[in-house]
């Protein structure tokens, strides 16, 4: 949701003379689209150029100098959009996760081929699921009420999410968590990053937390993406804390990026 990271970032970009614009990705949270909860790497690329519609036809915008932030999944919307979007001037990733990836080939790229079909034939059979149901398989989701402890037996990146989806720091009744199951086969077809050279020579900013435990993702994409580029790493930060630690977050570094890169 906007209200889960977006909205702190846009705010204090906002606070420090840039117009800002956070917002719900289709089908989830405030914005429009049926059914609910449904994750499209395609869509969720495409509504960031139409913020950058929006923002490009007010009257009081520059639109030769706008550019975007993507936070978790949306680093690599974001960066999807700009291989294409050359409206789009300069992007910055914090916490970056490459969702195509690692729903086609699992964690750290572990995922057999066996593995993979097996799931896609899966997903096909849940297809026809849907369609006799009449609305598409979506998994147990966040408690509906912020949980007062994480739950014992979790893995380490779970327990990391559920700290901040599932609790009070984060927790929020548009936030349902799991998409629609499935939903993943977009993600298995559509890869995300395929053009990140060519966003060059529009400047890419890189932030990741020290302790993130998902750095692989920017650093790989770093490696990928032509100048001028930089990585910016914070200093003691895990993945989640990019989301709202306003003491972690670049807030200074962002601000003289495009200061910079929108001049």
């Amino acid at each position: 949701m906007k209200e889960q990271g977006a909205d702190i970032y846009a705010q204090t970009m906002a606070e420090r003379g840039f117009v800002a614009i956070a917002f719900d990705e289709s089908f989830n949270g405030e914005s429009s689209g049926n059914p609910r909860h449904v994750s499209s790497p395609d869509i969720f690329v495409e509504d960031f150029s139409a913020g950058v519609d929006f923002l490009g036809t007010r009257p009081f915008v520059d639109r030769n100098k706008i550019g975007v932030i993507g936070i978790c999944g949306s680093g690599a919307f974001s960066i999807t959009a700009a291989q294409v979007d050359h409206r789009i001037k300069a992007v910055a990733t914090a916490s970056m996760y490459d969702m195509s990836r690692v729903i086609r080939s699992g964690w750290k790229d572990t995922m057999s081929a066996e593995q993979r079909n097996k799931t896609l034939d899966q997903l096909g059979e849940q297809r026809w699921k849907d369609f006799e149901n009449g609305s598409p398989l979506l998994p147990q989701g966040f408690p509906s009420e912020p949980a007062a402890s994480i739950p014992e037996g979790l893995d380490p990146i779970t327990s990391e999410f559920f700290e901040y989806y599932a609790m009070a720091r984060g927790h929020h009744p548009r936030s349902h968590g799991p998409f629609t199951q499935t939903s993943n086969m977009a993600f298995m077809n559509f890869p995300l990053m395929n053009y990140i050279e060519t966003i060059s020579p529009r400047p890419i900013l890189f932030i990741m937390g020290e302790k993130a435990h998902s750095r692989y993702f920017t650093e790989d994409a770093y490696k990928m993406a032509y100048e001028p580029k930089e990585l910016y790493i914070v200093p003691g930060a895990r993945h989640i804390d990019l989301y709202d630690r306003t003491d972690m977050i670049p807030f200074d570094k962002l601000t003289a990026f495009f200061t910079k890169a929108l001049r």
